[in-house]
Formats: structure tokens, sequence, C-alpha cells
């Protein structure tokens, strides 16, 4: 039923129009019957679904505009969230809001597990021969469909790593600031908030990527996954393999259209950035990538999803 209240909230303006509109047919019908002959007999179906197929357009027309009007306003409120750099908000378990609560520490069971990834240590100017022919000769695949054309961003490599693991919190200011950086590429920014997406909907679900475990990186199988290839090729970039939290995803991948369809999104511009990404990357950078927030995500709903060819 409309709630009247909220007639100047999204799609108020919407229902005042509708019940105008419903009111004024009414009245017509009303004056019609009123006025039309001896009324012998009751209107016929013929005339009781003209007379109603109007109103039923109406409230379809009012639901509509709702619906438009709401989803205009959750656009808003998430540009609104990108714009205030509020990402370390994508655990639920993490405060709402961007102030230090002086009352935290009074509270230690409520925080979360943190997991800190340590950028590499500083890499010798001089790189293996192999990564510097990857880099100068480019990927000739095509990696966009080209029905955009996003603004180029020259982002470094670790600007991009860290924005992919998400602010810690408030106080994470080196994370804030990379994040920030990297939402100004239009791909990258479409992969960070399809991360926090998607890692928002398995906090949901009780799977934390604080708590994920992943096995030590395999350079090799990341190499070949950004060549292109796939199955058990690249089995071992899938390095989570907790039985349960794989249960959980895949159970909630077939149950749950909207998370299945997030998830895909998902892995579909992991796949593109890594991808694109990768070349730049010296082997300790592969290995602090796949410590992030972001690629702990990637590696349990590819294997979810059965993106590495494994049977079990």
């Amino acid at each position: 039923m409309p709630d009247w209240r909220s007639a100047s909230g999204p799609g108020g303006r919407a229902l005042v129009i509708g019940a105008a509109l419903t009111a004024i047919w009414l009245l017509m019908l009303l004056v019609f019957w009123l006025t039309s002959g001896d009324g012998t007999g009751a209107p016929g179906w013929i005339s009781a679904v003209a007379a109603l197929m109007p109103l039923a357009l109406i409230w379809m027309a009012v639901g509509l505009a709702r619906s438009v009007d709401a989803l205009r306003a959750e656009a808003d409120a998430l540009r609104a969230e990108l714009q205030h750099g509020s990402f370390y908000r994508a655990d639920p378990r993490l405060p709402r809001n961007t102030e230090p609560d002086p009352q935290r520490a009074e509270r230690p069971a409520q925080a979360p597990t943190v997991k800190r990834v340590q950028p590499p240590k500083p890499m010798p100017q001089q790189r293996r021969a192999d990564d510097i022919a990857r880099t100068t000769a480019g990927d000739p695949r095509q990696t966009s469909l080209g029905l955009d054309t996003p603004e180029a961003v020259d982002l470094p490599a670790t600007t991009v790593i860290r924005a992919l693991n998400f602010p810690d919190g408030p106080d994470d200011q080196e994370a804030i600031a990379a994040l920030r950086e990297t939402l100004k590429d239009s791909d990258q920014a479409r992969l960070i908030r399809s991360a926090q997406d998607v890692i928002t909907l398995l906090a949901e679900r009780g799977i934390y990527t604080d708590e994920l475990e992943a096995e030590a990186a395999d350079i090799g199988a990341w190499r070949r996954f950004a060549e292109g290839q796939r199955g058990n090729a690249v089995r071992a970039v899938g390095a989570v393999r907790d039985p349960d939290m794989l249960e959980a995803a895949t159970t909630a991948m077939r149950a749950d259209d909207v998370f299945r369809d997030a998830v895909h999104h998902f892995l579909r511009l992991f796949d593109r950035s890594v991808t694109g990404l990768m070349p730049q990357l010296a082997d300790d950078e592969i290995a602090w990538m796949a410590q992030t927030r972001s690629a702990l995500a990637f590696m349990l709903l590819a294997r979810a999803a059965g993106l590495f060819g494994q049977t079990e």
C-alpha cells in the first residue's frame, strides 16, 4: 500500500499525481453513469474493463516512476560514498562512522580481525629481461570492447595494489590516498566498486576476506593466467582452498541470482585488470597483490565458480 507520509521522498510526487488522476477518473465515471440514459441495466463486463483499465495504467506508471526515483537515489548515494572514499566499510563488522570511536578500545571483542598487507621491499633498478620484454611488447589481445573511451590515467602498480586491499580504517591514510588516486581511472574504479560489492555480499553470508587463508602465491601460475591460459594450467592461482568457505560461496552462488551476477561481474573485471597490470609487476609485487582483499575474494570465488578447471 502506498506510504502517503513519504510524499517528499523518492517517488512521492508520483504518488500524489497518481492519486489526483485516480480521483479525476472516478469523478468522470460517476458523472458519466449519472447522466447516461435511463440506467435500465448494470454495466457489462466490457464497460467494467474500460472503466478499470485507465486506473491500472495510472498505477503501473506510478510504480515505474517510484522505481526509477529509487534507483536514482541509490546511484546518488553510491556516488557520494565514492567521493568520500569510505571503502573501508566494506566489512559490515567495521564501524559505520568515519570518526575514531573513543570507546572502541573498551570493546575489543567487537573489533574485526584486520589483515595488514605489507608492500614488498624496494626493488633494484634492474629487472629481469623477460619482464622488460613483456612490458615493452604489450598485450596484442583485445581487453576492451571499445564501447567507451575512458580517460587514461597513469597509475603506479603499487597504488593499484594498495587500492585493491582497501583501507583498514579511517586512519589508514596511505591506503585511502591510493584508493582516491585509483578511482580517477574509469576501468579501475569499476573494479574497485565491484570488489567492494562482492566483499560486502560475502560478509553478509559470514565469509570475511580478513579470515581467508591462502597458500603462497605461485608466480608462474599468475603469469600464465595473465597471458590468457585457463583451467588446470593456472590451478595454483586459486590458492584459497578452505572447504567450508568454498561450500558456502558455492551454495550462495547457486541460490542467489543477484549474488551470482555480482560475482561473475567481479571475476570478469578482475581478470581484465590483472591481465593489464601483470606485465608491470615483479615477482614480489605479484605476491603482494595476491594477499589483497580483492585478490583473496577473487581466488575464493573463481575456485567456487570452477574457473580453474578443478574437480573438487
